[in-house]
């Protein structure tokens, strides 16, 4: 997901991934950079963090303006963010507790319940379209087999799955979801070829997302 080295810092990473998925600018702003600092005291992995951002991007994209910046500031995903700390927080604590009955279930880890809240996602999806039901049960087999150890691993899962079902449409809607995803605004062009791409990969997932109506996982 992200743009830098493994050696970057969590606050590096974030302000890469937000600026990418914002589409426009080259740094925060102090009240950004300061929120930016609370979530990093935080200590939960990267991928948390920005698939906060991400969400709220998807719920601003559609009612952006062409040219216009995706999110304001990293402030404006305040809220999402937090939101999966709290989960992210609330299941590794459930998953690392010790079961004081031998024969109750042990609590699934926070990529076990991404894992199966996709999959449940896409069985929806399976039931509703008859037509991508085949490719969805293959992507059972070939790309949802098994549960990622990493949230790193369980992003890419989740949009091997999303554009393996794009590839499945019939070209005029495949071209449709693209036109969908186009937005370069000209502040676009100061950014890396490689911030454009993820800005471009966010923007093709998240119209993937709204054309199938897969819910957020």
């Amino acid at each position: 997901m992200s743009l830098l080295p493994e050696s970057a810092s969590f606050e590096e990473l974030v302000q890469d991934y937000f600026l990418a998925v914002r589409g426009a600018g080259l740094m925060l702003s102090a009240l950004d950079t300061e929120l930016l600092t609370t979530w990093a005291r935080e200590g939960v992995p990267f991928e948390v963090v920005a698939r906060g951002i991400s969400r709220s991007a998807e719920k601003a994209l559609w009612d952006a303006r062409p040219g216009e910046p995706v999110l304001r500031s990293l402030r404006a995903c305040r809220r999402q963010v937090e939101a999966e700390i709290k989960k992210y927080r609330e299941l590794a604590a459930g998953a690392g507790a010790p079961e004081p009955n031998p024969k109750r279930k042990k609590a699934r880890t926070w990529e076990e319940t991404r894992h199966a809240r996709l999959c449940a996602a896409l069985e929806d999806l399976a039931g509703r379209d008859a037509a991508l039901a085949p490719r969805v049960q293959r992507l059972f087999v070939t790309v949802l087999a098994q549960v990622p150890s990493e949230p790193a691993a369980l992003d890419e899962q989740e949009a091997r799955a999303l554009l393996a079902l794009l590839r499945a449409l019939p070209f005029p809607e495949r071209r449709s979801v693209w036109r969908d995803a186009r937005g370069a605004g000209p502040e676009q062009q100061v950014m890396s070829a490689r911030a454009r791409r993820v800005s471009r990969r966010f923007r093709v997932l998240a119209a993937v997302r709204r054309r199938l109506g897969v819910k957020e996982v």
